[in-house]
């Protein structure tokens, strides 16, 4: 009961507050690079050149990725990134299997310098679009 009447009284604070707390996800999201849909990521790869990064699991991947995607599983990233500079002058799309993990990795590679993007709701999202995959 106190509650509600702290926020009728002080509900300038508590609209101020529900801002800043819009504002700073917003923020983080967007330090992990911004996520591209499934058309536009085909649209990167087709016309600008872009690499994916699969960021999971080798069983995952081996059922089925986008063509020419280079692997590391999430949990390597860090200390096999020097395997991707050679991608650095290009868009790089981070694909996970539901875009949880595609946030860590893409800040991860923002701060080393590289051109992220983020494969919005991962590579379910790209399966369930019938989009093609290669297997193994």
């Amino acid at each position: 009961m106190d509650f509600f009447v702290f926020m009728s009284e002080q509900w300038l604070l508590v609209s101020l507050l529900v801002v800043l707390l819009y504002a700073f996800a917003l923020s983080e999201r967007y330090k992990a690079g911004t996520p591209a849909s499934v058309h536009e990521v085909t649209r990167l790869i087709n016309i600008d050149g872009a690499r994916v990064l699969d960021v999971r699991d080798r069983s995952e991947f081996s059922a089925g990725h986008i063509v020419d995607a280079v692997h590391i599983p999430h949990g390597e990233v860090a200390e096999r990134v020097s395997e991707l500079t050679s991608y650095k002058d290009k868009p790089l799309i981070v694909a996970d299997k539901l875009g949880q993990h595609a946030g860590a990795v893409g800040r991860l590679l923002k701060q080393q310098g590289f051109q992220v993007r983020r494969l919005q709701g991962g590579m379910s999202e790209w399966a369930n679009q019938n989009l093609p995959l290669v297997k193994g």
